[in-house]
């Protein structure tokens, strides 16, 4: 979740902390921070109250693209090349290229110089360099062979858990680190509104939701958060805590990996899932 610096994302001062944990004002402001779905209503002004539903943001935008994923696996089934292009475009409009920015610019602060302010610096500049450009197209590539797989499969509905666990994932990652930047930034309000009861109701959403999918949303569950905890102690030692950028990359990766362990079992039943056909 590249939060810093981009157009149309607002920060919010950190006030209304007296709010409750968990508020509908909190779920208008999750989608209209992760998506682009339209959600009536207004913002929270603790947009910590918002990480609650950051796994219920994922897992919708994970049954739109399943329901694509489908309506294409039944018109023009056969030819799922194309099919895997239009899901990564589809997912890429639907959250604006949020998280995909963020991911390009911790790729440039690594290959950038060493210290952590300077690598801060390189995130904050929103110039594309070497590094950042082969993050996105490996990514994306990497993306695109897992989704074609998934629809050759004929198994839509396992793109969800990708999506509904990288994003509880954020919500955990902005719960259990510092904000890295001395200054302002868009997702500061995100980080210093966590709290330990928001974080345990991301999670335990998270969960509740991915066991839905039997042992493998349980599967991805385990991978994601054992992935972020290994994550998390490298954006501390790197950059000293977290910032959009992070909470972004974090949610590629999550997303990336996810929807590739999706992808292994084609052509073997689907027992994992409790069901053999999906």
């Amino acid at each position: 979740m590249d939060l810093e610096g981009t157009p149309g994302v607002r920060p919010l001062s950190v006030t209304g902390m007296k709010e409750k944990s968990m508020n509908f004002h909190g779920v208008v402001t999750a989608f209209r921070t992760l998506t682009i779905l339209p959600v009536p209503g207004r913002d929270s002004e603790d947009f910590g109250a918002a990480l609650p539903w950051f796994p219920i943001a994922g897992l919708v935008l994970g049954i739109v693209l399943a329901l694509a994923a489908w309506l294409w696996n039944h018109t023009l089934n056969g030819w799922f090349e194309g099919g895997a292009v239009l899901l990564l475009l589809g997912s890429v409009f639907l959250t604006r290229g949020l998280h995909l920015d963020g991911l390009a610019d911790w790729a440039d602060a690594l290959g950038g110089k060493p210290d952590r302010r300077s690598r801060l610096a390189i995130m904050k500049d929103s110039r594309l360099g070497t590094f950042g450009g082969l993050a996105l197209g490996i990514v994306l590539i990497a993306k695109w062979v897992a989704l074609e797989r998934i629809l050759g499969m004929g198994s839509p509905w396992l793109i969800p858990p990708a999506l509904l666990v990288s994003r509880s994932m954020m919500a955990e990652l902005a719960s259990t680190l510092p904000y890295a930047r001395s200054g302002p930034g868009t997702a500061e309000p995100f980080v210093h509104g966590a709290s330990k009861k928001r974080r345990l109701l991301a999670l335990g959403g998270g969960l509740l939701f991915c066991a839905a999918w039997g042992p493998f949303g349980l599967l991805c569950f385990a991978a994601g958060w054992s992935a972020t905890k290994l994550f998390a102690r490298h954006c501390r030692k790197a950059f000293g805590g977290v910032t959009g950028d992070l909470l972004g990359t974090l949610n590629e990766i999550l997303e990336t990996g996810l929807l590739f362990l999706s992808g292994l079992p084609v052509g073997a039943p689907l027992w994992y899932t409790m069901t053999t056909s999906l």
